[in-house]
């Protein structure tokens, strides 16, 4: 395994995170190359001009948050995760509706560069999302993985084994996808 590095999204990150969505990301999957991993915080894609800039906004305005792991200092991998509140996109994936009194952070997507696939870079970018959560006082990791994917890159909110390995567990049965959480350890 190499030396994978995972630093927190921050403004002072943003072309690094930029740079691995117009080059990296997608190389093999164009299709999706709009993405900018921005559809949880807006619901209305104008295409990727427009998803790039409102990335790069919410960079800056430290609106968006999640890890990017790197390999060599080049950005390999991305993770987008943040309290569950933060991503008003997530709201429909959780009708009737989540109990918002609780504290959850919600792992919504991986992006993993097509060289560093099936190496662990996406169990290091949860690790650091889960310790990050439980740094804050967040009581819980959620996530939504697709419980039969078309293809590997219907995994991107992350594979169902990944979180079954690192002690997540089913907490609702939600048609195409499951809720699945992990209780953390929360300081004090």
């Amino acid at each position: 395994m190499r030396e994978i590095v995972v630093k927190e999204l921050a403004p002072s990150l943003r072309d690094d995170f930029l740079m691995f969505f117009d080059s990296i990301a997608f190389a093999d999957n164009p299709d999706w190359s709009d993405c900018y991993c921005s559809a949880y915080h807006f619901t209305n894609n104008k295409g990727k001009a427009e998803s790039r800039l409102q990335a790069s906004s919410l960079i800056d305005e430290d609106r968006m948050h999640g890890f990017l792991a790197y390999d060599n200092g080049k950005p390999v991998g991305w993770c987008n995760a943040a309290p569950r509140s933060s991503y008003p996109g997530v709201q429909w994936l959780m009708s009737p509706g989540p109990d918002k009194y609780e504290k959850v952070g919600s792992i919504v997507c991986f992006v993993i560069a097509s060289t560093h696939r099936n190496q662990g870079v996406a169990s290091h970018l949860l690790k650091a999302a889960c310790k990050k959560f439980s740094q804050k006082g967040i009581e819980f990791a959620e996530a939504y993985p697709v419980k039969k994917p078309r293809s590997a890159a219907y995994n991107f909110p992350g594979p169902l084994s990944m979180y079954l390995k690192a002690g997540f567990v089913t907490h609702r049965d939600a048609d195409w996808y499951l809720v699945v959480r992990k209780r953390l350890e929360t300081p004090g």
